[in-house]
């Protein structure tokens, strides 16, 4: 029995174990089509019906801050329900399409001149807080005028780079000023991705108070949600469903609201949200293991994946795993240095232990999601193979995907993948840079790097290298695994590399302030061809020093290649032809650079429980992506339904 067969067992025999011992739930009823209604009666543990509360996974385990709603402090917990349904965006996103649309916003941004330094941004009206008060223009000047005097905040180095002026030209009408031509206004201010720079504040709550201290609780919505209550601990926050949800855009936009009440909730660790999931006590997950996701299959009916069946997770989650560092500071500040590292990583032994090798490798700065895979990294193989480092070392290996089904075969596990190559590199990538400790000695013997008697890595003073890298705890199961098996690639070839694995505010004010050196983050973002929106936050143009907020660049690195690039891709739109030509270019010199070490796209299971609702976005019911922890998860919950 190998250690996966082992780990499926102790889950399925410690699920067995919990059902015999807890209260039987209630019956389901008949429903008149035949199907079973969920139960009534029922109440949650926040004292709110249970057919009527959805219940989420909270993505980001226990907060340590639960009282501070502030977008703009580091640290701020913006997922448990915060960004999804309390907030809203000038601009959001269709993860199908991958286009933009008017949230707040009434229309797309009108340019008033031809090189687009000067827009009209009409707001939708009838849109309220939900304290009563209208959302206007007055709110947008306030927020963007803030930006502009509070030097502290982390906003206000993008912001005086980026704005000239705005004014208020009518109650529902802005002018905005830009310092340069900026054809992607809508993706600067708008949803992308997961989320957006621009948080509306609300100028008569907002103009009395201290941007940089101010914790806003509790806090005022403009999404179809109104806050309830949340634990002091931490672990849950309520929403509730205003009585006026049509005075929202997804109200407007949808004509529909949603569950009554919505509840994030942290169960505990993995073994235990798997156990709720069984007992119906939660509705939907996100981070799961592979291991997992086939106890949920064998122990309950009412459970699916964004797949029903193999290979049961979505591939396509844009952003990408990998291990970062702050470039701006020794030893990682040297390429040799995260080259060695990257030439010291088994990659396909990490992507079995992080993942069960149900990964798509990517060697590339962005995800490789299928649009992206196919724009970037297909057309770049060639590249990459011809790429050296400047010791005239070619470091691509572009057998990753064929190395990958042979393993899985051996182990009697590849009946079910593909037969051609070329669908085996649609599933598992394009190929990584090759596992090669030899040339990764040699690169930091270059530097001045030694090793000792036991064969442990010396930093050129003479000290014992150490690395600790941050991982999620609790969160964000991939890349808490990811640290773990890297760590033990990195050990093997000589250095002390340990895990410390940290709570959601602390790991990204870490992040924020470059206070890490090595982290199982993911900085590489995109969703379709034009990557630059989710990129232009790596110009040296955002670095400030270690134990500041960044605006940006939070690896600080320095890069003037990088730069130049990026100041021509600001110059271009979105269906420019030069787009994907300049933004071949820049990852290409990113991967040169090695500005990170970008490994895997995300897997993401995406459980969901039909117990108590239905018609949540599936492979088969595909009206939206499974990313309930973004920004467009309002909408996705004006279309969930209660089983009737």
């Amino acid at each position: 029995m190998n250690y996966r067969q082992w780990l499926i067992a102790v889950l399925v025999v410690f699920s067995l174990v919990v059902s015999a011992c807890a209260a039987p739930a209630a019956p389901a009823t008949e429903s008149g089509d035949g199907s079973s209604a969920a139960p009534a009666g029922e109440m949650t543990f926040v004292g709110t019906p249970r057919n009527e509360t959805l219940i989420l996974d909270n993505l980001n385990g226990s907060l340590e801050r639960p009282e501070n709603f502030n977008p703009y402090t580091p640290g701020v917990e913006m997922g448990r329900g915060y960004h999804e349904i309390c907030l809203d965006n000038l601009w959001d996103i269709d993860t199908v399409t991958g286009d933009q649309f008017p949230a707040l916003a009434a229309e797309m941004p009108t340019p008033l001149n031809d090189d687009y330094t000067s827009f009209e941004i009409k707001l939708r009206e009838g849109i309220y807080w939900d304290d009563g008060v209208e959302f206007t223009s007055d709110d947008v000047i306030f927020t963007l005028q803030t930006w502009m005097d509070t030097e502290t905040l982390a906003i206000h180095g993008w912001a005086v780079d980026y704005i000239a002026g705005f004014e208020a030209v009518d109650k529902y009408t802005v002018r905005l000023d830009t310092t340069r031509s900026q054809p992607r206004l809508s993706k600067d201010l708008g949803v992308t991705i997961w989320d957006n720079r621009f948080y509306p504040m609300a100028k008569h709550i907002w103009e009395s108070q201290d941007p940089t201290t101010f914790e806003y609780f509790p806090p005022v919505c403009i999404g179809q949600y109104k806050f309830s209550k949340t634990d002091p601990n931490g672990n849950w926050t309520l929403w509730e469903l205003r009585d006026d949800w049509e005075r929202t855009s997804v109200g407007q936009i949808t004509e529909k609201s949603g569950p009554k009440y919505i509840l994030w909730n942290f169960v505990g660790t993995e073994e235990k949200r798997i156990l709720a999931m069984i007992a119906n006590d939660v509705d939907i997950l996100q981070d799961i293991t592979p291991e997992s996701m086939e106890v949920l299959t064998q122990r309950s009916d009412v459970v699916r994946a964004w797949h029903a069946g193999f290979p049961y997770a979505d591939f396509d989650d844009p952003c990408e795993r990998g291990i970062s560092f702050n470039n701006s500071e020794f030893p990682y500040d040297q390429w040799q240095v995260r080259w060695a590292l990257a030439l010291a990583t088994d990659i396909k032994n990490v992507s079995l232990g992080t993942f069960a090798g149900m990964l798509r490798v990517s060697p590339l700065g962005v995800p490789p999601v299928a649009a992206v895979q196919n724009v970037y990294h297909k057309p770049l193989v060639e590249r990459l193979q011809a790429m050296t480092l400047p010791d005239g070392y070619a470091p691509f290996d572009p057998n990753f995907a064929l190395d990958m089904a042979k393993i899985f075969q051996e182990q009697g596990v590849g009946g079910d993948l593909p037969t051609t190559d070329a669908e085996l590199i649609d599933l598992f990538g394009v190929g990584w840079w090759k596992y090669d400790t030899e040339q990764a000695a040699k690169l930091l013997e270059d530097v001045g790097f030694t090793r000792n008697a036991d064969g442990k890595w010396l930093l050129p003073d003479g000290t014992p290298w150490s690395i600790s890298i941050n991982a999620p705890s609790d969160f964000e199961v991939q890349s808490g695994r990811l640290a773990y098996a890297v760590a033990d690639s990195w050990s093997k070839f000589g250095i002390d590399a340990s895990v410390k694995p940290m709570t959601a505010n602390t790991f990204w004010t870490e992040q924020a302030t470059g206070q890490f050196e090595a982290g199982s983050y993911w900085p590489g973002c995109a969703i379709g061809a034009d990557i630059y929106p989710n990129l232009s936050g790596w110009h040296q143009k955002f670095i400030v020093p270690t134990g500041e907020p960044a605006p940006g660049n939070v690896n600080r690195h320095a890069s003037d290649k990088i730069a130049a690039i990026m100041d021509e891709l600001e110059k271009v739109t979105s269906d420019d032809p030069r787009n994907v030509e300049l933004s071949s270019d820049l990852l290409m010199q990113m991967a040169q650079e090695m500005h990170w070490i970008p490994m895997f796209g995300t897997s993401k299971f995406v459980p969901v429980n039909e117990t108590y609702f239905t018609n949540y976005p599936t492979a088969d019911n595909y009206y939206e992506g499974p990313w309930w922890w973004w920004s467009n998860f309002k909408f996705i919950a004006a279309n969930i339904q209660p089983k009737q």
